[in-house]
């Protein structure tokens, strides 16, 4: 028998920042004007790893919740089987 798990709803293309990306990651992105995931879905990942702040751990952060808000295509899903 599945067990059921308490799921939250996927996060929405306005919704904030997630901010479990840290402090640092937030405010960078912040200062260039992105604050929803819908203005970072807009932005190339080369162009949001150079800014001062937002390094490896904020961008895969960041893409699994671009994911969740269906704004990237999840690269699990093209994978053969």
């Amino acid at each position: 028998m599945a067990t059921q798990q308490k799921t939250q709803p996927p996060p929405s293309p306005s919704q904030p920042l997630p901010s479990s990306m840290g402090k640092p990651a937030l405010r960078a992105l912040q200062g260039a004007g992105i604050t929803t995931l819908a203005e970072a879905a807009r932005r190339p990942p080369e162009e949001l790893a150079k800014l001062h702040g937002v390094g490896p751990k904020a961008l895969r952060l960041l893409a699994e919740s671009l994911v969740a808000a269906g704004l990237l295509p999840d690269p699990g899903a093209t994978r053969s089987r």
